[in-house]
C-alpha cells in the first residue's frame, strides 16, 4: 500500500492514522518532495478511476489566479499539476491497481 501524503494536511495526517491503525505501514510518498511526473500521474488516475481535472485542489491559490475557470485538456490538467505539485488532491491511497481518495479518510477501508 502506498499514501501519497503530505503531512501538513490534517485529512492526510488522520488517512495514514487510520491505515497503520490496521497494522499496515504503507509507503509513504511525499508527493510535494517527489513530484509524479505525467506518466505517473496518468496511472494513479487509471487506479483511481477520475479525470484529471477531479484530482485537482481547487481551492489553492495557483488554482484561482491560474486555472479557475479554463476549460483544459486532460493532458493539460496533468502538466498543471506537475508543474505544480499543491493542485493534486491529497491523499491518495494505492493498492495494487486500485486506489481512493482519502477524503474522509474512511474512504480507506475499501482498500484495506
Amino acid at each position: 500500500m502506498k499514501i501519497y501524503h503530505n503531512p501538513r494536511c490534517k485529512k492526510s495526517r488522520e488517512t495514514l492514522a487510520l491505515i497503520e491503525s490496521k497494522g499496515i505501514n504503507p509507503e509513504i510518498i511525499l508527493y510535494l518532495e517527489d513530484t509524479p511526473d505525467e506518466t505517473h500521474l496518468k496511472k494513479l488516475l487509471k487506479y483511481l478511476k477520475i479525470s484529471a481535472e477531479d484530482l485537482v485542489r481547487k481551492g489553492e491559490s495557483i488554482y484561482k489566479s491560474d486555472y479557475k475557470g479554463k476549460k483544459m485538456t486532460e493532458a493539460q490538467w496533468i502538466k498543471a499539476m506537475v508543474k505544480h505539485p499543491k493542485l493534486i488532491e491529497r491523499p491518495i491511497v494505492i493498492k495494487g491497481r486500485k486506489g481512493v481518495l482519502g477524503r474522509p479518510p474512511e474512504n480507506v477501508l475499501e482498500l484495506l
